[in-house]
């Protein structure tokens, strides 16, 4: 009696002491430590923890315990539950490497391993680790949980689903009440609402206002189904649709997406689009998914104009508005300053132009079928002969002009409002095209590409199905 008195004394000095009771105990000394066995119906209690198992091997000295069979933790509202685990009574904490839950009526945390910390109210679990609400679910390697922030801390292959978007990342910081998410490394939100993901390296979420920003090397990507009518069917005998799928992408030094009514994206500096034949290079871009138009522009004055490219044919202007139909390019405004150059395919010096206050570009199957020019209208044409030889060129200026395309050709131009149009012979043309060049003329080269764009999340091992279509 006198030696256990003792005993309890050193424990009591180190913390407040664990009681375990059940049905019946043992006691033995192993390896000159003091230990009880308990059996059946054991609790173990220590200040407002109890425990409840079928087999409890408390140590006395160290005021821990190992606890064996159907355990159940409880902490005011929250439970553990694992089929084996450890109980450091000193440290106040819990642990198991056996499969451990953990429920505390906000949410539920599972994983193969995990331990909790009473007196800071926060677990750490490790390996399959899933947390689960009624908004969101949370899947990752590890995840440390602060039970009174309701904040969550996960890293590695890191996923959350929440109602309109799905969130992956090397690591993540969630505020379970807020619903706002901060993530790193690898991150890819994929919207379920509009088809559309996001890439980056640094992300931030405020789900409850739908609204994502992404301010280190953000990508967007968006696949879209296009149906084409094809002409009546020999088979059939009546029209057929043809399904494919057009890949928008947007890069940017940042970038900004509203989820909500708007629906709607938005991509500063450095911005890059590619879109099949069209690609543009521009300071600011906003895409309004619902109202079907990508708007570019410059902010201000000094400013790179925003440039756009279609096949071959390159528009410059203050502001170039794209118009979309069913996922298919109608139409482009240029707005202030527009100008437009296309090459000869033969002749790369020689290069159509035209310029004036704003132009409206309409298309049809994916190709230029008419173009509008309002407001100090100027135009070089170069001609060539049924044979393809250059044949000098033509300058004109008109207040407003038409021009209609078949084949991907001029095909008709009309000058309305004190026309004037002057011909150049070839022999006053050939090497001098350089000097017919208009004001407005500046041939960029940096045009973007596909694989220019897409290489950063090309490796990345969670891209989804429509990557495919990258490739």
């Amino acid at each position: 009696m006198i030696i256990l008195f003792f005993v309890n004394g050193i424990s009591q000095e180190k913390g407040e002491m664990i009681t375990v009771v059940g049905d019946s105990l043992i006691g033995r000394i192993v390896s000159g430590e003091t230990t009880r066995e308990v059996y059946g119906n054991v609790v173990l209690t220590q200040g407002n923890v109890v425990i409840t198992c079928n087999k409890a091997i408390q140590y006395i000295s160290r005021n821990d315990a190992e606890l064996i069979g159907n355990v159940v933790v409880k902490q005011d509202s929250m439970t553990i539950k694992t089929p084996r685990g450890f109980y450091y009574g000193d440290e106040r904490r819990a642990e198991s490497s056996a499969g451990v839950q953990l429920d505390d009526k906000k949410v539920i945390l599972s994983a193969d391993s995990g331990e909790y910390f009473f007196n800071d109210d926060k677990a750490i679990f490790r390996s399959r680790v899933t947390l689960y609400d009624t908004a969101s679910t949370l899947t990752s390697q590890k995840l440390t949980y602060f039970k009174k922030e309701d904040r969550a801390i996960a890293v590695g292959n890191v996923k959350i689903i929440q109602e309109d978007n799905i969130i992956d990342a090397d690591t993540l910081e969630h505020f379970r009440n807020s619903r706002v998410t901060f993530a790193t490394s690898k991150v890819r939100i994929e919207s379920k609402s509009n088809n559309a993901q996001i890439f980056g390296e640094h992300l931030m979420d405020y789900a409850q206002e739908f609204h994502t920003v992404i301010d280190k090397k953000p990508l967007l990507l968006q696949v879209d189904t296009i149906l084409t009518r094809l002409p009546d069917s020999l088979i059939t005998g009546s029209d057929s649709m043809q399904t494919t799928l057009d890949t928008l992408i947007i890069k940017s030094t940042s970038m900004e997406s509203w989820r909500d009514t708007i629906n709607l994206f938005k991509a500063e500096d450095s911005v890059k689009i590619w879109r099949g034949t069209f690609a543009s290079l521009n300071d600011y871009s906003i895409y309004e998914k619902d109202d079907e138009k990508i708007i570019t522009y410059r902010k201000k004055e000094g400013d790179m104009k925003p440039v756009l490219w279609n096949e071959q044919t390159q528009l410059t202007g203050d502001s170039i508005i794209i118009f979309l139909s069913d996922n298919e390019v109608k139409a482009l405004e240029d707005i202030g300053n527009a100008f437009v150059l296309s090459p000869n395919d033969i002749y790369q010096d020689r290069f159509n132009q035209i310029s004036g206050d704003g132009l409206i570009m309409y298309f049809a199957n994916g190709s230029i079928n008419r173009v509008e020019v309002k407001g100090s209208v100027y135009n070089v044409y170069y001609m060539f002969t049924d044979e393809e030889k250059p044949n000098g060129l033509t300058q004109s200026s008109a207040e407003s002009a038409s021009l209609n395309f078949k084949g991907k050709k001029i095909n008709e131009v009309r000058l309305y409002g004190s026309p004037k149009s002057e011909y150049y012979p070839e022999n006053l043309v050939r090497g001098k095209e350089q000097t017919f060049a208009l004001p407005r003329f500046n041939l960029v080269t940096n045009r973007p590409a596909k694989s220019e764009l897409i290489k950063q999340i090309k490796p990345a091992g969670r891209i989804f199905s429509p990557m495919d279509t990258l490739q």
